[in-house]
């Protein structure tokens, strides 16, 4: 008769706890249930094993007969009546139990059944279980969650919108809050995978991939911009009309302006996530263009100024 480790099938040892035993339980019982796993009967065979064990150690007086008895421990009665009987006899050193000193028959205690509707798994995970069309008692388990990537244009997350899309054939529309960062995810209660055995359906989660199709560049919430000015409107000042994300703005240049001189346009930056009216800055950084293919006359400009300085 095989000794079967319980222990050993839920990843633990003796000293596991409580805790333990449920924690292991869950994760092996999930990972392996013949409903994630089609067409797969060794999942189908680990799962009965691993529910086998579950019920086992996951009941103090059963767990405490399993650990003094192994493979006995369901006929653990059987066998302290035989050994009460055997000192009430005043057996020294006989066998009073018969069938080569097995209390229990042939059979008895072992962990496999030996045959029948259940082929290699005992009659006890049967009647604790239930075959998997039914009958017995069923343990509920959430459904697999769905992952999926989806791309916006960085101009399309200035505003909140809504995007269809589609995951595992099922067209799914959601509504993107402004703000929304590259790399973000965000998870959509119940439309995973059904629930198995009545439980909850799984979950979606989303991840956002956002290219930028603008002359920003972001970094939080606050919006960067390189702006070229001509040398004449940068020494003599002036003004420059520039886009923004939210429309056009007038900037005021200041006279004698110099070349990677740096702006700060509050509130001009991208949407803070779902904090409605909330915006980073914009950040400008002037780029002085000094002209080229001069006239002969703009030389000779240039070198009156120069000799004025």
């Amino acid at each position: 008769m095989e000794y079967i480790d319980y222990y050993n099938i839920l990843g633990l040892n003796k000293n596991a706890t409580a805790d333990d035993i449920k924690k292991a339980y869950r994760k092996l019982a999930r990972q392996h249930h013949p409903d994630l796993n089609p067409n797969n009967p060794e999942a189908v065979k680990r799962f009965q094993q691993i529910n086998e064990a579950n019920e086992v150690l996951s009941d103090p007086e059963k767990k405490k007969k399993y650990d003094q008895y192994g493979k006995d421990w369901k006929n653990a009665e059987q066998y302290e009546q035989a050994r009460k009987q055997q000192q009430s006899s005043g057996s020294a050193g006989g066998n009073p139990f018969g069938n080569g000193g097995n209390p229990f028959g042939e059979g008895g205690g072992s962990y496999y059944s030996g045959g029948g509707d259940e082929g290699d798994f005992s009659d006890f995970f049967s009647s604790m279980f239930g075959n998997r069309g039914g009958g017995g008692r069923q343990t509920k388990f959430k459904g697999q969650d769905f992952r999926a990537t989806v791309q916006v244009n960085l101009s399309e997350t200035y505003k909140t919108h809504q995007q269809t899309f589609s995951v595992n054939g099922k067209n799914i529309r959601i509504t993107v809050a402004a703000g929304i960062e590259n790399g973000q995810e965000i998870k959509i209660a119940g439309h995973g995978a059904p629930g198995v055995n009545g439980g909850p359906n799984g979950d979606l989660y989303i991840t956002f991939e956002i290219h930028n199709d603008t002359a920003f560049t972001r970094k939080g919430n606050d919006l960067y911009k390189t702006v070229t000015l001509s040398l004449y409107k940068a020494v003599l000042g002036g003004e420059e009309i520039i886009d923004t994300l939210s429309g056009k703005v007038k900037l005021t240049i200041a006279p004698e302006t110099q070349n990677g001189a740096k702006i700060r346009l509050k509130g001009k930056g991208f949407p803070v996530y779902k904090k409605e009216g909330e915006f980073g800055d914009l950040y400008i950084t002037y780029q002085v263009q000094i002209p080229t293919k001069l006239s002969e006359k703009e030389k000779e400009l240039f070198e009156q100024l120069s000799k004025l300085r």
